[in-house]
């Protein structure tokens, strides 16, 4: 399937964009499966029910024509120096790298960052939704109908190396390359100007991976949870039925397999 063609079904499955409501809206506390807990908009519960059986039916898609199917977990938010273009570039070209090591007909990746999963017009979050509204859809779409992740076989968590690639660094003054970096994006790309010189020099230069993001905390969390949902279903396989997790181009460790981490947004809304 080539990638006009995937954007397309991708289009056809998940509808039109999102519409979002005017009016402040409503918080609970809603929980999956594998008790990921999050604080959401109650008003987007309908909306959120609509793109996670969109993305489960794009999925099967791709499980039809006998593909491994990956998630590349990545940091997406403008935080601290980083920025949500270049966080999003760097996702794009994982995918594009992995597909074309592995055969982009045997593999597919989904990447969450991908502007034909975004909303239209939003940087990151549309309108009134939040890291934990998203968080709640994504991980129903991990989990699957189950809690076992079915629809998985592998989590790629974006590393160091991972934006190397994009920025172009060498390994030689990699600092002054990330500054070119930014003067060169900002010719064609303002929204970067909005970033703090330093702040982004320092963050691409010494902490751009998901260790340093909300989202993938909890993606962490919840491909853990998955594995120990799997290696209790088959007493017999279930430790060589677990999906692969894949840090920075490397496989992780069998012990950080079994490590829960701090959670980014998942948690209970606050009691008023």
């Amino acid at each position: 399937m080539t990638k006009a063609i995937a954007i397309a079904a991708l289009a056809a499955v998940l509808g039109a964009s999102w519409q979002l409501p005017v009016a402040h809206a409503e918080s609970a506390t809603e929980c999956t499966l594998l008790q990921f807990c999050y604080c959401v908009n109650t008003e987007l519960n309908g909306l959120i029910e609509e793109r996670v059986a969109g993305i489960r039916k794009l999925l099967a898609a791709q499980r039809a024509q006998g593909k491994v199917v990956g998630y590349i977990s990545t940091p997406l938010s403008s935080l601290e120096g980083g920025y949500f273009g270049v966080n999003a570039d760097a996702a794009a070209d994982v995918k594009a790298r992995l597909e074309k090591q592995y055969g982009a007909d045997f593999l597919w990746m989904l990447n969450p960052g991908a502007d034909h999963l975004l909303p239209p017009d939003a940087s990151l979050l549309p309108g009134n939704a939040t890291g934990a509204d998203y968080m709640w859809m994504w991980t129903r779409v991990l989990e699957g109908p189950d809690g076992l992740g079915r629809d998985f076989d592998w989590f790629y968590f974006v590393g160091p190396s991972d934006f190397a690639a994009t920025l172009k660094l060498t390994g030689a003054d990699d600092m002054r390359a990330i500054d070119a970096y930014y003067d060169k994006r900002a010719l064609t790309d303002p929204g970067i100007k909005s970033i703090d010189r330093n702040k982004f020099r320092a963050y691409y230069g010494l902490r751009a991976a998901v260790t340093y993001s909300y989202g993938s905390h909890d993606e962490w969390n919840i491909a853990r949870a998955i594995n120990a949902k799997r290696r209790v279903a088959d007493d017999k396989a279930g430790f060589a039925k677990q999906l692969a997790i894949f840090f920075d181009g490397r496989p992780a460790p069998p012990p950080l397999f079994e490590e829960a981490i701090t959670p980014g947004d998942a948690g209970a809304c606050a009691v008023k």
